[in-house]
């Protein structure tokens, strides 16, 4: 394990150093993320504006669930795209091999190996709107209430992940996957409004085919003191699960994988 913590902190601490180079580069993301967080915001005040109450959530319990999908998308800029995104240059260039080849576990080192601090402020934005929306609806907030968020948030962010490496491992055997991520993200860009404000057969949908449920409701219920233990669990569950099967796709895929040099 301290090998691996070792070779994280130096594989973040160059890619810090390589990003900072880039300044210009930040900037733009920033511009880019409040574009992004405004126009949900219109599109939620939109809604309100006409008297709608999305699946009976007041105005400050949905900015929690925008909060959330907030703060995985800094996360899914920060940590996923600039690592997954690149196993369909490794599989078509044939470097897959030398990542495979390396005296380290290949799946850690394609997921972490890039980390880009452009989408940090966009987490800390999610979760201070999580914050301050939770306390304007509840007036308050428990320690306990924290700590299930908490806990359902880091599961939420490895059932993300695992759904994003599936897709990319998918890239042994189709090369260019990248319509299968963009279908991924505007389905899970759903996630900005709680899941109960959809018809009944896509809730089932985002429930049990693709877990939006888990990514942003389940945690902001969770936050506003809704969520039960048995949501709760479910979450762990679902990303635990999440985990294995990611493990166990990259396992088979590795099966089915050509070496370029032989």
């Amino acid at each position: 394990m301290g090998r691996y913590l070792l070779s994280l902190r130096r594989f973040w601490g160059t890619s810090l150093a390589s990003q900072l180079e880039y300044q210009l580069n930040a900037l733009i993301e920033l511009v880019a993320m409040g574009a992004n967080l405004g126009g949900s915001l219109l599109v939620l005040w939109l809604f309100y504006r006409q008297g709608v109450a999305l699946g009976g959530w007041s105005w400050n319990a949905a900015l929690v669930v925008l909060g959330a999908y907030t703060c995985l998308n800094g996360f899914t800029s920060t940590v996923l795209q600039p690592n997954l995104s690149r196993i369909v240059t490794h599989v078509q260039e044939g470097t897959l091999d030398f990542v495979l080849l390396k005296p380290i576990d290949s799946q850690f080192w394609l997921s972490l190996r890039s980390f880009s601090p452009a989408g940090l402020p966009e987490v800390l934005l999610g979760l201070g709107l999580m914050g301050w929306a939770a306390r304007a609806d509840q007036g308050g907030l428990q320690p306990q209430q924290l700590l299930a968020t908490a806990v359902v948030m880091l599961a939420a962010a490895a059932t993300l992940y695992s759904l994003w490496f599936v897709i990319a491992t998918t890239a042994i055997w189709f090369v260019k996957t990248w319509n299968a991520t963009e279908v991924l993200r505007a389905a899970l860009s759903a996630g900005r409004y709680p899941v109960s404000a959809f018809p009944a057969t896509l809730r089932l949908l985002f429930t049990l085919a693709l877990p939006v449920a888990f990514l942003t409701t389940v945690p902001a219920e969770t936050l506003l003191g809704r969520g039960s233990a048995s949501w709760i669990l479910a979450s762990l569950a679902v990303a635990s699960a999440a985990l294995v099967i990611s493990r166990a796709f990259w396992r088979l895929a590795l099966r089915y994988y050509t070496s370029a040099s032989s």
